[in-house]
Parts: C-alpha cells; structure tokens; sequence
C-alpha cells in the first residue's frame, strides 16, 4: 500500500553544494555554488530551506544549522558522466548515463557541421559560437533580417540554437530548419542533447524579444524510466518547467511550461491544491540559466530568497499525503571560472507533515535514489536496466 498519494520533486536547477571527487577532472575543483554564493552577499533569507535542514547539510555563512530541523537531508552524487541538465534528470528516473552530451561551448560547432547544415537548410550560418541568446540577437539580428542568414549558436549546456525572425525568416521555415539540425546531430560526434528553435520579433537593435513559440528538439531517453511505470500503472505524472523538454515528454500525462522560477512555483502551488494521484515533478531553470551561467552570485541569491517566499506557500498547504522533495541536478558556482555547469554534489532534503522524525541521511552515490524512492512509494518495479535504492523507509 503506497505510503504517500502525492509526491512534489522539486529540482533548484543548479543548486550544487560541494566540489565532488572527481570534479578536478571536469575543471571544477574546489567548486561549491551554495557555500559561494551565501560568501557573496551579505545578507541571505531563506529560512524555509533551513527549517527543512539546508544548513545542517551544507554551511551557509548567514544562516545557522537548526537543532531539530523538519525533514530528512543527504548529499547525492552523480554517478553519471558528465554534468548536464539532461543527465542529472535521467538518472534521478533511474538512467546510468556512461557516454556525456557533447558541449560546444570553447569553440563553436565543428565546420563539418556548420557546412552540412548550411546546404541541407540552404541558409548562409552566422554566429556559431557560445553566447547569451540576447546578446547574440543584438549583434547579429540585423544582419540576419537584412540577407537571410541564419544565426546558429551554444551555450555551456548541450544544445544547438537557432534564431529566426517570426516576420522575416518565418515559424514554418524555423522549426523545419532545426528538424534538419536535430537529425544532423544524431550522430556521435555531433551529438548534442537538444536542438532548440528560438523565434523573436523586432526589426533593428534595442527592439528584439524572444517569443513564447520557442520549440525545443529533444533526444528521447536512452530506456524507460521511473516516469514511464508511474504512467503505465495509471497514475498522474505532471511536470512543470523544462521537464517536458528534458525527458522529451516521455512517461508524463500533463506538463506545464514556467515563465519564470516564480511562476514555476505558483504553479506548483496551484497543482498543490487539486486532487491527484502520483508525482508533481518540477525544474525551476533561472537559478542556472539567469544567473548561473551568467556569473551573477548576487541574482542567484536573490532568487533562491525568491523561491524560498514561495516555498514557505507550499509547505502550508501539502498535506500528511504529500512527501516534498528538494533537490538540484548539478551545479553552476557563479564564482568559478568560464561559464559551464560544474560537478558537484547536489542536495535531498525531504519533508512530509507525516513524518515523525527528521535528520541526516547516509550520503548516496547516484541520483537515482529520488526515482527508487517514488516507485517504490507506489508498489512499483524500477524499469529493467535502472539504477537506484529506495531511501523510502528512512523517511518516519
């Protein structure tokens, strides 16, 4: 008999809490995003995450550790290789993922690339490098508009951009653009996690904006996950977010896209207070996009001040039903050097008004004990092939 009806995974994309051991490998030693973002300011409200144990499980310059916190927390690590969004999710359902995405972000696409897709679209290619998608438009949007190129670029994380003018280029002509672009990197070399088609408006510098008819191309998971056995046994699965993007809408029955990490979380609130049966899977994506990337420990802080507002609304409102979930899928230290998600250890704290008791868990070495931890709450078999052990039992 299931122990909780609902259970709410949310993930703070990119909360790392700690340098993992083979982080020097990855250029990361010495990373910790939480710990350095809390030394970059001054002042740092987040008392619900404390009340939940954030700072018994990691230290915090400005907030202190509680006595009796209300919930279970570990660090995970990942045993996955890489460090990418897409990875960090798979194998929290229970993916092992031995082979990275590929990340462009030094260099630009390979010329080989750049010039299959340049024939196969017939479109001269502009850009082909690692940029803000903001910035990139200020720079070459109206070069774009003016002959017809098109502007292809990165970022840290695996994916391959494409920007096209809704009036000018076209929606149509966009999307079957990067329909060409996600078939191209298919292959190995090539082989980036997702293609992302990415409309604006506006006709000279100063006047561009992003569209909300953004089209993200995504790879499918590698196998079935822990989504796929909560769908198949009739239960809701509702993400909110990227998650949809990031599992290629596999295993879920209802997605919601986010405009913000605010709006993620009112969302998620909303959901909160409906009746259902299964699991509420979220990504909040500004922490790692707005601010992450960007190098901005100050924003960042902010926004987990933002978020915790928010999550002190949800905690008044689930129910002895519920289990909450909190947790990151690497990490993205804006003190560290260049702009690429590091490899870090990454937070589980856990909380549920039914639980009795409350402190640190053993350190795990995968993700993947979130996935175990929700099938096996639903008397359900882990897909054949996953990783992961249930910490289900720990939590009274």
């Amino acid at each position: 008999m299931k122990k909780f009806k609902r259970i709410f995974i949310i993930v703070i994309d990119s909360l790392g809490v700690g340098a993992m051991e083979d982080a020097e490998k990855y250029g990361d030693a010495g990373t910790d995003t939480l710990g350095h973002i809390s030394q970059s300011v001054e002042e740092f409200q987040i008392p619900n995450l404390q009340k939940l144990g954030m700072a018994n499980l990691h230290s915090i310059k400005q907030v202190d550790p509680l006595e009796v916190p209300m919930g279970y927390y570990m660090k995970m690590k990942e045993k996955s290789v890489g460090k990418d969004t897409m990875t960090g999710h798979w194998e929290m359902m229970g993916l092992y993922i031995t082979k990275p995405f590929r990340t462009f972000t030094e260099h630009g696409f390979p010329q080989a690339l750049i010039e299959e897709l340049s024939k196969r679209t017939g479109r001269t290619i502009i850009g082909n490098k690692s940029a803000s998608g903001t910035e990139i438009l200020e720079e070459l949007g109206e070069e774009e508009i003016e002959k017809g190129h098109m502007i292809v670029y990165t970022s840290a994380d695996s994916v391959l951009q494409i920007c096209g003018n809704e009036e000018t280029f076209g929606l149509e002509e966009l999307y079957r653009c990067c329909q060409i672009a996600r078939e191209i990197t298919m292959k190995d070399e090539w082989k980036v996690g997702r293609v992302i088609a990415r409309p604006y408006i506006g006709k000279r510098r100063g006047e561009f904006q992003r569209t909300s008819n953004r089209h993200d191309y995504a790879l499918k998971p590698y196998g079935k996950t822990v989504l796929n056995v909560l769908k198949d046994a009739g239960l809701d699965v509702i993400s909110v977010g990227k998650i949809y993007d990031i599992f290629d809408g596999e295993g879920l029955t209802e997605s919601n896209k986010s405009k913000s990490s605010v709006h993620g979380m009112e969302q998620t609130i909303e959901i909160a207070q409906r009746d259902f049966t299964g699991l509420c899977f979220v990504n909040l994506v500004d922490f790692d996009a707005l601010w992450g990337h960007r190098r901005n420990a100050i924003g960042y802080a902010k926004e987990l001040e933002r978020f915790d507002i928010k999550l002190g609304e949800l905690l008044k409102i689930i129910t002895e039903e519920d289990l909450l979930i909190i947790t990151a899928d690497h990490g993205n230290d804006p003190t560290h050097t260049g702009t690429d998600h590091t490899r870090e250890q990454v937070p589980f704290l856990a909380y549920s008004p039914a639980m009795k008791g409350n402190g640190k868990l053993d350190d795990t070495s995968t993700f993947a004990v979130i996935g175990a931890t929700v099938a096996d709450n639903f008397d359900l078999e882990m897909p054949e092939g996953t990783i992961g052990d249930s910490v289900l039992g720990y939590l009274k």
